[in-house]
């Protein structure tokens, strides 16, 4: 919506991920159903259901790495045209009270580490939403109403980052 406010003409997208997954699930949905066509832009989040089902460290490189490759591969092989987001950290949500939040946050931030070397080594863009979603701590309106997920008003936040870097990428 960002994009067409500024007159860019742009097909809603097409989400392949739904919550819960991991990247092997994802990996596993785009063997079975392979997208059929080169896009635009593509984006990729993924990592927090690694982190929350204790899935290692070196699994999720090796996968995300796989998943950052075909999403090269489904921009046409236009690395500017790829956008990995940070994880966002959940330990800061109603949903993880009782859980020990500090091991949480510093397990989101490894995993992020290793997206950001990874993406950055593979020439993508690499936009860090994770200090919006920890803004969730003092800001439950950025927190959906099941206590987990964000917001639409988070979700807009990471589009504000998002957005002009794709619009720079038209121009």
């Amino acid at each position: 919506n960002l994009l067409r406010l500024q007159n860019i003409q742009i097909k809603d997208a097409d989400i392949v991920a739904t919550t819960g997954w991991t990247t092997g699930n994802l990996l596993n949905a785009l063997d079975t159903h392979p997208p059929k066509k080169n896009y635009l832009y593509v984006t990729l989040l993924i990592g927090v259901n690694n982190q929350y089902k204790h899935r290692t460290l070196d699994e999720y490189k090796s996968q995300f790495t796989e998943l950052l490759n075909r999403a090269i591969s489904y921009a046409g092989n236009n690395k500017a045209h790829v956008f990995v987001l940070s994880i966002p950290d959940y330990s800061v949500t109603p949903f993880a009270s009782g859980s020990d939040t500090v091991q949480i946050a510093k397990e989101i931030d490894k995993f992020n580490e290793e997206n950001k070397t990874i993406s950055l080594n593979e020439g993508v863009h690499y936009i860090d939403i994770t200090p919006i979603s920890r803004e969730a701590k003092n800001d439950p309106s950025l927190i959906a109403g099941d206590g987990l997920h964000p917001s639409a008003i988070q979700y807009k936040k990471w589009s504000e980052l998002l957005a002009p870097l794709m619009l720079q990428e038209i121009n």
